[in-house]
This record gives structure tokens, sequence and C-alpha cells, in this order.
């Protein structure tokens, strides 16, 4: 077109040149780079997700894992506390029955500490009234002592007993 200097041949040159299947190439290509970069965004994204699933997955197994042991613990508890409830009663009815206990034991203490108070006392009534005895029985035989009527004198030997009895033996002649 220029060797002819054809103003429609060059025309028609240039518009054969531009290529109207470029443009559809262009945006072809275009369209072919934009799908693979959200071909790999969706690609990072599904690695996130499944990522994010396992973490989930895991911290599921571990929560449910620790409900489980959370459980038990509390029915362990519960039953501790039944347990100890059971032995408050018992020791309460203990407490009660040594309080009871203790309260007999008082009350019999009060009494043989009154009973003890009185034999004291009537030990002491007849510690007294003894020493009065003695002292009465002293004075008695004091003054008795003075008395002659019950003194006992030395026997005098009868007159008939001048000489100690030496026996028969003189008169021994046989039988």
């Amino acid at each position: 077109a220029r060797d002819l200097n054809s103003r429609f041949l060059s025309l028609a040159a240039e518009h054969a040149s531009a290529d109207p299947f470029g443009k559809v190439k262009k945006m072809i290509k275009d369209l072919i780079v934009r799908l693979m970069e959200e071909a790999n965004e969706e690609a990072e994204h599904k690695g996130w997700c499944d990522t994010e699933l396992s973490t989930n997955e895991q911290t599921r197994k571990e929560k449910t894992s620790a409900v489980e042991m959370l459980h038990a613990e509390i029915d362990e508890l519960e039953a501790s506390i039944a347990k100890l409830t059971e032995d408050i009663s018992e020791l309460t009815k203990a407490v009660a029955a040594l309080d009871a206990a203790m309260a007999e034991a008082t009350k019999l203490r009060q009494e043989e500490k009154a009973k003890n108070m009185q034999t004291i006392k009537d030990s002491q009534e007849a510690q007294t009234a003894v020493a009065q005895a003695l002292t009465v029985l002293k004075e008695f035989y004091e003054k008795a002592g003075d008395a002659t009527a019950l003194l006992q004198q030395q026997p005098v030997a009868p007159e008939i007993f001048d000489s100690p009895y030496k026996g028969m033996q003189a008169e021994n002649g046989g039988v």
C-alpha cells in the first residue's frame, strides 16, 4: 500500500494489521489471568478454611473432653457431698448422744458430790463426838482413880498358911 500510494489500501492494511481478534485475544488472556488469580485466591482460602476446620475440630475435641471430665468431677463431688452429709448426720447424732451422756455423768457427779459432802459432814460430826467421848472417859477415869472402891488390894494370906506347902513326900511309904 505504500508502494502504490493508495490510501484505500493503506487504510485496509492498517485495519488488517489492527487485528480485530487481538482485542478478543487480549480479553481472553486477561480473563485467563483473572481466573488463575481467583483460583489461587480460592486455593488459599480453601487452605485457610481447611486449617480452621481442623483447628476447630481439635478445639471441639478438647472442649468435649474437658466437659466430660467436668461432668465426671461433678458426679464425684455430688457423691462426696452426699457421703459428707451422711457423716455429718451421724456425727450430729453422736454429739447429741455424748451431750446426753455428759449431762447424765454430770448429774451423777453432782449426786455423788452431795452424798460425799454429807458423808464428810457425818464423819466430822462423828470425829467431834468421839473426841467428846474420849474427854468424858478421861475425866471419868481420872475421878475413878481417886476413888478406892474399885481399887484392887494385895490379898493377905490367911493365918492357916504360915509356911509354904511342901507336899506329902515324907510319908511316902509304899503302897
